[in-house]
C-alpha cells in the first residue's frame, strides 16, 4: 500500500471542516509532533509506539490537498 507520512500538524491544515471529526483525533492522541500517514483511500492513521491505529478518513480532494501541503507523493 502507498502512503504520504506527514505531522498531525499537517493533518490539521490539510483536513476541510466537517470531514473528520477533530475530537475523535484528538482523543485518539493525535497531537502536532505526531506521524500520521493517509493511503490513497484517505484512511488516517496514527503512529504508536508499535504500531498504527486507523482514527479516521478523508473525503473529497483529498489527494489534491494532501500533495498541495506536504509536496510529497505516494511512496511504499
Amino acid at each position: 500500500m502507498k502512503f504520504i507520512h506527514l505531522t498531525g500538524k499537517t493533518l490539521l491544515d490539510v483536513v476541510t471542516e466537517g470531514e473528520v471529526d477533530i475530537k475523535q483525533l484528538h482523543d485518539a492522541g493525535l497531537c502536532g509532533d505526531s506521524i500520521v500517514r493517509i493511503n490513497k483511500y484517505g484512511e488516517i492513521e496514527l503512529r504508536r509506539r508499535s504500531n498504527w491505529l486507523l482514527v479516521g478518513g478523508l473525503i473529497g480532494n483529498f489527494e489534491e490537498r494532501v500533495n498541495q501541503m506536504t509536496g510529497l507523493d505516494w511512496a511504499d
